[in-house]
């Protein structure tokens, strides 16, 4: 039991316990879409894991600052097969915020093998506004 006690931070919290134990029951990390994200001067880059799906299978948006990725399939009718379990996902969905100055046009996309890569523009800093202060003489 010691080892659900154990937080990243190696602290112990009987929150991160509760959570832990009743994780597996209700949530299945599997069906997320794993991302890596890297970072360069100019921009972010993602690198989301979607095997088995085809190109014209993924649709991206951008939306109040939040980059949506889905992917669907269509259903596959096999005549006189009957599924006795069904575990592989027929859609999946995950959200990134990458604010609300990033541009449709200024994101990039590719897919190749497996791996949809998005390369999104880091925001320009903002430039520090002049004080409206009256000089004194």
């Amino acid at each position: 039991m010691k080892h659900y006690l154990q937080n990243r931070n190696n602290n112990y919290d009987i929150f991160d316990a509760f959570d832990d134990f009743f994780k597996p029951m209700f949530y299945d990390e599997s069906r997320d879409l794993r991302t890596d994200i890297k970072e360069t001067e100019t921009d972010y880059e993602l690198d989301i894991e979607l095997p088995g799906y085809a190109k014209n299978e993924i649709k991206i948006s951008l939306e109040n600052g939040y980059l949506t990725v889905n992917a669907s399939k269509q259903k596959k009718e096999e005549n006189g097969k009957k599924y006795l379990r069904r575990e592989i996902s027929e859609s999946t969905s995950r959200s990134y915020y990458v604010g609300a100055d990033v541009t449709r046009d200024s994101i990039k996309a590719k897919f190749e093998n497996g791996i949809l890569t998005l390369t999104v523009p880091k925001a320009a800093p903002k430039q520090l506004k002049e004080n409206n202060y009256i000089d004194i003489e």
